[in-house]
């Protein structure tokens, strides 16, 4: 009975030839989906464990106290390009493993041929091996972004023996594989981009890193759902993990840390995507607001972060009169439940009526907010339309409004106030319960500091009053 219960929960006593790349869970036989995690498509045959003694071996290096290891081969080194260093936390360490993820066109492969054309000019010898194109189709594209330097090489292959054979051949300090999921391991059964593939092919490029104190970059392909494709040990086996993401219809892209050995996993990198390549956004906060002759009604400018970096963004809203028995509710570059959450408030607690009324709320530039800090902007924006009243002009907005109708304190609000009084606004309205102490314990006087008035608002009606709709 004990085995029988074992066998039907996928954990046999014998031979188990598939497993789940995910959490280890096996069967003895292929099934679509793990029993133990309930994960799609992870499992996969594996050999039979077989039980052996280890012995001690040979060691690659004696071990010495940790004060007397050198570090200073694994001294970053910039890449050249200022935005992908901040994100990195200063430049590339040699031989460390970087995985770049993001959606189809999104201009990965653009970004990392600037990349490696700028470590070329630096002296560097650096190997681009193109899975996805022929040599002549990234030669075309390097003619166009100005990428044709002597020390960059390029070559076409999908075989991870080849490839080795061409870092044989060229002795590079950087080397980019763009991607991982067209390369095959000459001695793994599977077609290319399986999960057994891209497990050991990455793990060989890992070790082939350390070896060898080369830095190597791989461009990973994501699901439709955003997450990076293949297993997860794929972003286990890398130092760092990069997000490369943006609005297809826009010509804005980031670069986000999700995971970063050698510095901060935190920090975003802005840039541009032009006819000539891509160029960094070292100061992107005018992107996201726009400017308009003279004051218009339902708009409102925030600030919200993106890693460690503040941004300002600006929330307009559309309020107009419906004949439908449901008024239509759309949003663009905000959480609709938040939005409908806020205009609930605003009609319980600031009696604003909108049960017959269409509202239009989106962001400037494409922008999309994922935090909480925009509520106070959505309400303020949205309020100035109802009441066809444009707040004023040098007038920012930050705190997350709650069901009570409380206005709530956010994190990093002194540097979100410095980066709105840089750009030349004169009033924010904050929440009233933010301390008054900075982080080096002194009064937080931001218009002495910096020449910004705030405004404290305890709720929804507070902050109406300071903006001049109530």
């Amino acid at each position: 009975m004990v085995k029988a219960g074992a066998q039907a929960r996928g954990k046999t006593t014998g031979k188990s030839p598939f497993a789940c790349s995910e959490c280890g869970w096996t069967t003895p036989r292929w099934i679509g989906r793990c029993g133990e995690c309930q994960a799609w498509g992870t499992v996969a045959e594996v050999g039979a464990p077989k039980a052996a003694r280890i012995t001690a071996g040979p060691v690659s290096s004696p071990a010495m106290p940790i004060a007397k290891v050198s570090a200073v081969e694994a001294e970053s080194r910039p890449t050249g390009i200022g935005e992908l260093d901040r994100v990195l936390g200063g430049g590339v360490v040699p031989g460390a493993v970087i995985l770049l993820a993001g959606e189809p066109g999104v201009g990965k492969s653009t970004l990392l041929l600037e990349v490696a054309a700028q470590s070329a000019r630096q002296g560097h010898r650096t190997l681009y091996v193109s899975g996805e194109e022929s040599a002549a189709q990234v030669r075309l594209r390097a003619g166009r972004t100005d990428a044709l330097v002597d020390e960059l090489f390029l070559a076409a292959e999908t075989d991870l023996g080849a490839v080795v054979g061409q870092v044989d051949a060229v002795d590079p300090v950087f080397l980019v594989i763009d991607s991982v999921q067209t390369m095959a391991h000459p001695e793994v059964d599977g077609a290319p981009g399986g999960v057994t593939q891209v497990r050991e092919v990455t793990g060989a490029l890992v070790r082939l890193a350390k070896e060898r104190n080369i830095a190597v970059v791989l461009v990973g392909h994501v699901t439709k759902d955003g997450a990076i494709a293949g297993p997860r040990m794929l972003e286990h086996l890398v130092d760092v993990v990069l997000a490369f993401d943006g609005d297809r219809h826009s010509g804005f892209r980031m670069v986000r840390a999700t995971k970063n050995r050698f510095g901060p996993s935190d920090e975003v990198g802005c840039f541009d995507m032009v006819d000539t390549g891509i160029i960094e956004v070292s100061d992107p906060s005018g992107l996201f607001v726009s400017e308009h002759a003279e004051p218009v009604a339902g708009t409102c400018v925030t600030v919200m972060m993106e890693g460690r970096r503040p941004l300002l963004a600006e929330v307009q809203a559309l309020v107009g009169p419906s004949a439908a028995p449901q008024p239509r509710r759309t949003t663009s570059g905000l959480e609709s439940s938040r939005v409908a959450m806020v205009l609930a408030v605003l009609q319980n607690r600031a009696g604003l009526k909108l049960t017959d009324q269409e509202v239009y709320v989106a962001t400037v530039g494409g922008v999309k907010i994922t935090e909480p800090v925009a509520d106070l902007a959505v309400a303020i924006s949205v309020a100035s339309s109802v009441m066809d009243r444009p707040i004023h002009p040098g007038l920012i907005a930050i705190g997350e409004v709650g069901l009570a109708g409380e206005v709530r304190r956010v994190g990093g609000l002194e540097k979100r106030l410095a980066e709105a009084a840089r750009l030349g606004f004169t009033k924010a309205i904050i929440p009233a319960d933010v301390p008054n102490r900075s982080k080096d314990s002194k009064p937080m006087d931001m218009q002495a500091k910096y020449g910004l008035r705030t405004f404290a608002a305890g709720d929804i009606q507070a902050a109406l009053l300071a903006a001049g709709l109530a």
